[in-house]
């Protein structure tokens, strides 16, 4: 058997990984400056939690868990495991609407779609226990059934900031700073977009499609990445005629918050008013704090963000440097998400950080420190067994002097131990055979340069520290 993995996951060397925490030390610093605490939930929820709460296409790229046990017997009735295993599967669906009854009878339980809805369902569960506003702070993977291709996995890593218990608006305010500060630590132009769910409604009551809201907003999500062939997408849907072509003129000419609420005004459109209202106390507070605001913020009405739980501000960052045009980072306001779960008028806004996608931008734009930290910084080369028990003892002090090192376990040729320090990017070689254990001395071979100098042992640490000032 050859050795694979499944599509869209990915392992991770050790010099990925040192990137990738990186990211998230740098993404955690922030959440922790703002306030938020940590929280972690299971990589499995109950199916019924999560689906729902993402929409049609959103339920569909849920990561169904097996029931373990005897549970296909029960699934199918009558029908015995032996017989169902000689059965193609367009035949078992086709037993009493089994297509639609097997799924929730063998997987009860699913992979975590985002952080949202679990973390919802935290609130509900441990509402009595929390002090509101709540502020947590979440870094954990998610899983979606999605097609594998470039900046989109099956397996990734969302690294989530929400409040909950507030409707202040001043909370997607300081959202948004958390948002600069983060890029602004990575070193990575970026580009915020921002909308409104309300301005959405708000054109479903303009175009007297309110009914059909869900649908529309769907496909408007495409709209960044398929641009005015949406127009069609409405067609295909059944959306009528003069309909569809006043939505590719609106798309192509007419996307300003000014002629939107001259429109919303004319029509007597409250809940867009309401929309475009909320856009601008953001801006405003935004514009005070930070100044100007074009460098890193445009107001876009086409912006959608298709899961349904968003009733409010929307954000869609996008990195303004690279070729990744997908999202790095997203969020919102829900209203009553924690409602699903029983517990009524607790708004909600956050904003989720792709770590994969900003990976992958900061890996392109060559953004990534060429010092990450966490590697080893001194070698103690190996020449024997009393040279090593006499390396172990200045090991031990180097180590507790806050200097990541290590001994080579075997005493083979020097080329082979040089190549390993090489092959592991180890700055620094400590040379000690029996004469500099009688002389007091150690040799130290600069890897970079090959210089070698010696120094007294009493004085290895302070020359590492210093070489790495």
């Amino acid at each position: 058997m050859k050795p694979s993995i499944p599509k869209g996951t990915r392992d991770f060397s050790p010099v990925e990984m040192l990137r990738r925490q990186y990211i998230f030390d740098t993404i955690r610093g922030v959440f922790r400056k703002y306030g938020f605490l940590p929280l972690e939930t299971p990589a499995m929820e109950n199916l019924e939690t999560l689906t729902g709460k993402y929409g049609e296409e959103g339920d569909r790229l849920i990561f169904k868990v097996l029931d373990s046990g005897e549970f296909m017997a029960s699934a199918v009735g009558q029908l015995t495991l032996d017989q169902f295993g000689h059965m193609t599967w367009d035949e078992v669906v086709q037993l009493e609407g089994l297509s639609k009854k097997l799924a929730p009878r063998i997987a009860s339980k699913a992979l975590r779609y985002d952080l949202t809805v679990p973390f919802a369902r935290y609130v509900v569960m441990h509402q009595h226990e929390l002090a509101f506003p709540f502020k947590r702070y979440q870094i954990q993977p998610v899983w979606r059934a999605d097609r594998p291709q470039k900046g989109r996995y099956r397996e990734f890593c969302q690294c989530d900031a929400d409040m909950i218990g507030s409707v202040s608006l001043l909370n997607e305010v300081d959202l948004v700073l958390v948002m600069l500060d983060v890029f602004d630590a990575l070193g990575l132009a970026f580009k915020v977009h921002v909308n409104n769910r309300k301005v959405l409604q708000g054109l479903g009551e303009l175009w007297s499609i309110s009914d059909r809201i869900v649908e529309f907003v769907t496909i408007l999500d495409k709209f960044d990445k398929i641009g005015l062939a949406v127009v069609e997408e409405y067609r295909k849907a059944g959306f009528a005629a003069d309909l569809c072509t006043e939505v590719g003129h609106f798309l192509e000419h007419e996307r300003t918050e000014i002629g939107l609420k001259a429109r919303f005004e004319a029509k007597g459109i409250e809940v867009g008013l309401k929309g475009l209202e909320e856009i601008k106390f953001i801006k405003e507070q935004l514009k005070v704090l930070v100044g100007d605001l074009d460098s890193f913020m445009t107001i876009d009405i086409a912006l959608a963000r298709g899961l349904d739980y968003y009733t409010g501000a929307i954000f869609e960052v996008k990195a303004a440097e690279g070729t990744l045009q997908s999202s790095i980072c997203g969020g919102g306001r829900y209203d009553d998400l924690t409602g699903i779960f029983g517990l009524k008028n607790m708004s909600g806004v956050g904003i989720s950080f792709g770590a994969d996608r900003i990976y992958d931008v900061l890996l392109e734009t060559g953004k990534f420190p060429a010092d990450l930290g966490g590697s080893t910084k001194l070698l103690f080369a190996n020449f024997g067994e009393a040279e090593a028990l006499h390396c172990l003892k200045l090991l031990r002090q180097v180590r507790e002097a806050g200097i990541a090192a290590e001994l080579y376990p075997d005493a083979v040729k020097m080329a082979k131990q040089f190549k390993y320090a090489d092959d592991k990017g180890i700055p620094y070689v400590a040379i000690i055979g029996g004469n500099e254990i009688q002389t007091g001395i150690v040799t130290i071979k600069d890897m970079k340069t090959g210089e070698q100098k010696a120094v007294k042992q009493d004085e290895l640490i302070d020359v590492i520290i210093g070489s790495e000032a």
